[in-house]
């Protein structure tokens, strides 16, 4: 595993690129109360509206907090909610969609055409924002609404791998064997499609982040004061001509969040097919600068 972990860092430029800025935002959320300059909810009103200045790197809001350590623990309420929100959804619609795939039958057909059609017909952030107005304002609630709106996709992902995979010659022999449903679930189905489900929760958190933002612009995320990228965002709006860095330097920040996390799914994706991988590793040793090493060598 670590082997392949350090080939993939080596042969892919815009996996390490991604797989940096991703751990940066990580870190940033992790240790945000230590490399915060101010505390965000403390507001100080002589000094409102100030543009960036030595003392506020980033300028000051409405209420004179400081935009940058906004925008560092911001971070963290982004990092929380689409990392939960992954992890929820990727464990319930992956064990529903492996489930009833691997069951087959009746049950793969009500599963598949009354929960993930009747769920997949909606657009997901419209239901997003009805559960979340239903529920109402709040960092649970918020993760909840995500978890609900977002198992399908993996359902779907999981149900299409199983269908493939419970048909191979290895399935067949582990059933002649004696190995039972759950195991063979358990031990042999789940290992070959977690790689595809990897991609897909890596790309879904770039979509997650959105989400939780665009919620929170509306003004059923999180609760105030606790700073989230899309409240800075929303009330930055009755100040986007005389103070726009209070809008541009949020938007910034989930811009380079989501690209950060599509780019290291884009190139997990590429390096999991074979085919691109290929290509990868053979573009890396026809470049002029790197030494010639033929498959099977080892460069040391």
């Amino acid at each position: 595993m670590t082997a392949s972990v350090r080939e993939f860092l080596r042969h892919n430029a815009w996996g390490r690129t991604g797989l940096g800025l991703s751990a940066l935002l990580v870190l940033i959320a992790l240790f945000a109360p230590w490399i915060a300059p101010h505390d965000p909810a403390s507001q100080d009103l002589p000094r409102r509206l100030q543009g960036p200045t030595l003392s506020h790197w980033m300028g000051t809001d409405e209420l004179g907090r400081d935009e940058l350590s906004r925008v560092l623990y911001g971070a963290r309420v982004s990092v929380l909610v689409s990392f939960s929100v992954v992890l929820g959804s990727g464990i319930v619609g992956v064990a529903i969609g492996s489930a009833a795939a691997f069951a087959g039958g009746w049950v793969d057909g009500v599963v598949n055409v009354f929960f993930l059609n009747a769920f997949l017909s909606f657009p997901g952030i419209l239901l997003a924002i009805a559960l979340a107005a239903f529920l109402g304002p709040g960092l649970e609630n918020v993760i909840l609404a995500l978890i609900v709106t977002g198992w399908a996709g993996y359902a779907r992902l999981a149900r299409a791998q199983v269908l493939q995979v419970r048909e191979l010659d290895y399935i067949a022999a582990a059933r002649s064997l004696g190995a039972s449903p759950a195991r063979i679930l358990r031990r042999h189905v789940l290992a070959n499609i977690l790689p595809t489900v990897l991609v897909q929760a890596t790309t879904a958190v770039a979509g997650a982040i959105l989400a939780e933002s665009t919620l929170s612009f509306l003004g059923l995320g999180v609760l105030a004061p606790t700073p989230s990228w899309g409240s800075m965002l929303s009330d930055a709006r009755s100040h986007f001509f005389d103070a726009p860095y209070l809008a541009v330097f949020p938007a910034v920040a989930v811009a380079l969040t989501v690209l950060a996390f599509n780019v290291l799914g884009d190139a997990l994706r590429d390096w999991l097919d074979p085919r691109m991988r290929s290509e990868l590793m053979m573009a890396e040793w026809m470049t002029p600068d790197a030494p010639l090493i033929l498959p099977g060598q080892s460069d040391a």
